[in-house]
């Protein structure tokens, strides 16, 4: 919007200092983190004060945990602030035109709106009860479905390649977008490239890392026009269970946010890495044209994470509640789908699948040894897996670092899957 604003201004105006400031990607992503944390730490303590005010307090059950007694009455649906750190300067910054940018700001508010009603049915009950699971994950579902249909037909999000090499993995004319365009390189030799609309992904580890869902299909000799059997049901488990995952993350002071922030991080780099031709070219992964504008929308959702953990570090002044926590996972599932990474999210994402996956254990053997012994026993003294911890009495603060620490050196390994191949 902002952008859009400038470039007007410069065809009135003509030339002035400053007017081609915006066209560069940098500045605009640079701006919109410096919003994004402004938003939510300016204006984030109006949003507590105000949550405050309509006594819109965390209703805590005693369940033995050191210090949980002291958390009744913060104020909660804090994810109110996150939303509006990511989706203000998304609009301000960001091309309206690119779909890439429209599905995650469509994600944003689908998420996030599901989560705000879950927190108001608590907060006007008064228990933990809110929406029915049936209707959370109904909407987690529908979208999956949103965005594995936009990635299937619409010919914004493509993959930029040789047209040479796409013939080789069996890319037709017919999947191909646009027309094909030559460039001559360094050394003499004319390369032609075009963009074609498939449901190639990459593959963390292997040179040539590239895999489509479609091959699927025709392993089984099912016609390639159906990988939507194989890819909607897919992308529909991954929003859904990172969406899950960060919502159960969410029982400690920083927690969730800080993993967040860190899992951001990394989103923006591969955004970037994954909108320019050469540093695509140079470590062998998909070209994808357009993305340049999902460096926009993780850099908010940085600044976001970074500016309400100023209010939800240890102490917490506020809670993100489900506001926040379903939006914060769907979007980074949605983040990783759209760049063709959500084959490293269990790495990228590994405390929250161990949080999930702690959850899983522990009723997966309760229910065995009930149905067997008579009697449930579980593996952990309590799940989440942070719990577990406090049960053993280990400081939440400690808890909280040492998850940041893990989910940096997570963080790390995936960033390095670039060049492990």
């Amino acid at each position: 919007m902002l952008v859009n604003f400038w470039e007007w201004l410069g065809t009135v105006l003509g030339d002035f200092p400053g007017d081609k400031v915006f066209r560069f990607l940098s500045v605009r992503a640079g701006v919109a983190i410096i919003i994004s944390l402004v938003i939510s730490m300016i204006f984030g303590g109006n949003i507590i004060r105000m949550l405050r005010r309509k006594q819109m307090g965390e209703e805590v059950r005693d369940l033995g945990l050191a210090g949980q007694k002291e958390k009744a009455g913060t104020p909660t649906m804090g994810g109110i602030i996150i939303l509006l750190a990511i989706l203000v300067p998304c609009l301000l910054m960001g091309d309206l035109s690119n779909i890439y940018l429209v599905v995650m700001l469509v994600s944003t508010v689908w998420l996030g709106a599901i989560g705000f009603v879950d927190d108001y049915l608590k907060q006007k009950h008064k228990n933990k009860d809110g929406l029915a699971g049936k209707f959370k994950v109904l909407g987690q579902v529908g979208l999956g479905v949103f965005i594995a249909v936009v990635m299937l037909f619409n010919d914004q999000i493509v993959v930029r390649m040789d047209v040479n090499a796409a013939a080789e993995i069996g890319l037709t004319v017919a999947d191909r977008v646009g027309a094909v365009a030559s460039s001559t390189l360094d050394n003499g030799d004319i390369i032609n490239r075009a963009n074609y609309r498939t449901t190639l992904t990459n593959v963390p580890f292997f040179k040539d890392g590239a895999f489509a869902y479609g091959d699927v299909m025709s392993w089984v000799n099912i016609s390639e026009e159906l990988v939507y059997l194989l890819f909607i049901p897919f992308i529909i488990f991954v929003v859904t269970a990172v969406s899950n995952a960060a919502n159960l993350t969410d029982g400690l002071d920083g927690l969730a946010t800080g993993v967040s922030a860190i899992i951001a991080g990394v989103l923006l780099i591969f955004a970037y890495i994954s909108s320019n031709a050469i540093a695509t070219n140079y470590l062998g992964i998909l070209h994808l044209p357009g993305t340049e504008e999902l460096v926009i929308y993780a850099g908010c959702l940085f600044g976001a994470c970074l500016g309400f953990l100023w209010y939800n570090s240890h102490p917490a002044t506020v809670f993100m509640g489900d506001t926040g926590s379903l939006a914060l996972g769907g979007v980074i599932a949605a983040l990783a789908i759209l760049l063709r990474k959500e084959l490293l999210l269990p790495l990228l994402c590994g405390v929250f699948v161990m949080e999930n996956l702690s959850v899983i254990i522990q009723v997966s053997y309760f229910k065995y040894t009930k149905k067997r012994y008579g009697e449930g026993r579980r593996i952990f003294k309590m799940s989440p897996l942070h719990h577990h911890y406090q049960k053993l009495g280990m400081p939440e603060t400690k808890i909280v670092n040492r998850a940041w620490i893990i989910g940096l050196l997570l963080a790390v390994a995936t960033i390095l899957t670039l060049k492990l191949r």
